[in-house]
């Protein structure tokens, strides 16, 4: 229920594609929680694909539709000054590789779309094969610009 909460508020507050914060922390805190949120649904997603809990349909839908619109979210939280505040976990080289950085939030957003159109066809090879592809591309911007 927090997290239903948490996507509708993140949601509501990401109306203009360039977010306004009071603080720096602010911002961290704002892309922090949009990637949890987002880990949470896909968790759910890749639980299914591995057969850890029983497949549905209509919630691998709803949890892919959550991945989508949260993976729009984060990306307008890592802007100047945020790299050096709060519990930032992201490395330098994402200011110094901003456009690598770029390049690969794109790649995950072209990839959830994709795993969101094969959720839509309620079949779970699809999903499974788009869940690697998926992960994958998080995985790859996790090793070059999150801390560990």
């Amino acid at each position: 229920m927090k997290y239903l909460f948490l996507a509708a508020a993140l949601a509501a507050a990401a109306g203009s594609a360039s977010a306004h914060f009071q603080k720096p922390e602010d911002a961290v805190k704002y892309r922090q929680s949009a990637f949890a949120v987002m880990g949470a649904h896909f968790s759910r997603l890749g639980a299914m694909a591995n057969g850890r809990v029983p497949f549905d349909a209509a919630a691998a839908q709803a949890n892919a539709d959550l991945v989508a619109t949260m993976a729009k979210l984060p990306f307008t939280a890592f802007g100047e000054g945020t790299d050096k505040a709060g519990n930032s976990k992201a490395k330098p080289e994402v200011w110094g590789q901003a456009d690598k950085f770029k390049a690969a939030a794109n790649k995950m957003g072209d990839e959830v779309t994709k795993l969101q159109a094969a959720a839509r066809t309620g079949k779970l090879d699809q999903i499974k094969a788009q869940f690697g592809a998926t992960a994958q591309s998080c995985k790859a911007c996790h090793d070059d610009f999150r801390k560990e």
